[in-house]
């Protein structure tokens, strides 16, 4: 478990002492934030989750710093590895609570470690919005856990987004009824797997090849080569980021001959595009945003200006948005009263880059992103649970 912080507040308080100025009065709050920068999630934590903890604290020092009972906080972050851990994701909150003495401590990144990570959120009182968990079990975590937050869905709406694109394609002769399906073998993977196969068996889809791989998997060329024996219409994994992209590798090497491709965590990423050029073209994968919207183009320029670096068409901007939920209840609430930030998250609306935010009864956003493909160079949303700026879902052509 590493350490790191940043702030530009000593540079600037030290610039203020040479020119002559009076000393800055304002106030350093500590953030904390934990995430793999090594591991199996490491490279998507550093594409989706480390980028925005720098944007967001840049954005709100830029606006003058955090506003809080009458004081204005400038922002410093203190991050820590927890290595794709989940024991070390626990003992870094702990850390960070109970000796960084942070005020704020960000959720982690990935399902299972932001499941694992819950109860000791709870333990300590703290708001777990979440911004990269995709899980059903919302309704039973904000019974026992009333702090946690789900921004990103739970997996049935997933996956009845992807058959209904499945179903669209099929009905328009695109694809036939053959599947060949995988998936991770981690809380993210299994449980979005154990809810596809009833609900594509339902929409009258037929399972030519299944099977799991674990986590950190190296070679997946046994995977690809027989789901390809299988000669599916249609190839779906429940992925990660190492696997999307060796699934996706694997898939060219073997010409895949398939009418819809999905892979899931990092089909969305900018390096996808940059790693498989004109071959991503009409590859699905989970996730998506509204790309021609003006708010999502503000906030990826604001991106790749602070960070060096763009954003994904997922997740990204949803961290972000997570955030800045965050930022305005702690801001209108007046204080750093947990309790009172909780009660003020549940009760209210929250305009964010993502578009609305509002939590139902389970403490779930209801409204998300379930698909998207790559067209044209840029990863659109295909289907969602009440978004705005969807486009029309396309066949996959030959790779190219």
């Amino acid at each position: 478990m590493k350490r790191r912080t940043f702030t530009r507040l000593a540079a600037l308080a030290l610039a203020a002492g040479v020119a002559g100025a009076p000393a800055m009065a304002q106030e350093v709050l500590k953030v904390g934030a934990v995430a793999p920068k090594t591991g199996p999630l490491a490279g998507g934590a550093a594409v989706s989750y480390w980028p925005n903890v720098k944007l967001w604290i840049s954005d709100v020092n830029g606006r003058g710093g955090l506003k809080v009972g009458g004081k204005t906080y400038k922002l410093e972050a203190i991050e820590y590895d927890d290595q794709t851990n989940p024991g070390e994701t626990i003992k870094a909150v702990q850390r960070l609570v109970d000796q960084d003495k942070a005020k704020i401590v960000l959720p982690p990144y990935s399902t299972g470690l932001n499941l694992a990570a819950a109860p000791i959120y709870a333990r300590y009182g703290l708001p777990m919005i979440t911004s990269t968990a995709t899980t059903d079990k919302a309704d039973a975590l904000s019974a026992q856990f009333p702090n946690v937050f789900i921004t990103l869905g739970g997996a049935k709406p997933v996956v009845q987004g992807v058959v209904d694109t499945m179903v669209k394609l099929r009905d328009r002769g695109d694809i036939g009824k053959k599947l060949a399906m995988v998936n991770v073998a981690d809380a993210f993977g299994i449980e979005l797997m154990n809810e596809a196969k009833p609900a594509f068996k339902k929409a009258g889809f037929e399972l030519v090849y299944e099977t799991s791989y674990p986590l950190g998997t190296q070679d997946l060329s046994p995977v690809m080569k027989a789901a390809k024996a299988a000669a599916p219409d249609a190839f779906i994994a429940w992925s990660y980021p190492p696997d999307t992209f060796a699934l996706t590798e694997q898939a060219i090497v073997e010409d895949l001959k398939v009418g819809a491709f999905f892979t899931a965590v990092a089909t969305a990423f900018p390096a996808y595009a940059g790693r498989f050029r004109t071959a991503v073209d009409g590859v699905l994968g989970i996730g998506g945003v509204n790309a021609d919207g003006e708010a999502f183009k503000a906030y990826a320029k604001r991106h790749e200006e602070v960070t060096g670096a763009k954003p994904d068409y997922w997740a990204s901007a949803m961290v972000y948005s997570s955030f800045q939920v965050l930022e305005k209840s702690i801001e209108a609430v007046g204080s750093f009263d947990n309790a009172a930030i909780i009660k003020h998250i549940k009760a209210n609306s929250f305009d964010t880059v993502i578009g609305p935010i509002k939590f139902d009864g389970h403490n779930n956003n209801p409204s998300f992103w379930t698909v998207g493909q790559w067209q044209g160079g840029v990863f659109k949303g295909v289907a969602s649970t009440g978004r705005d700026g969807a486009v029309d879902v396309r066949k996959k052509a030959a790779w190219k």
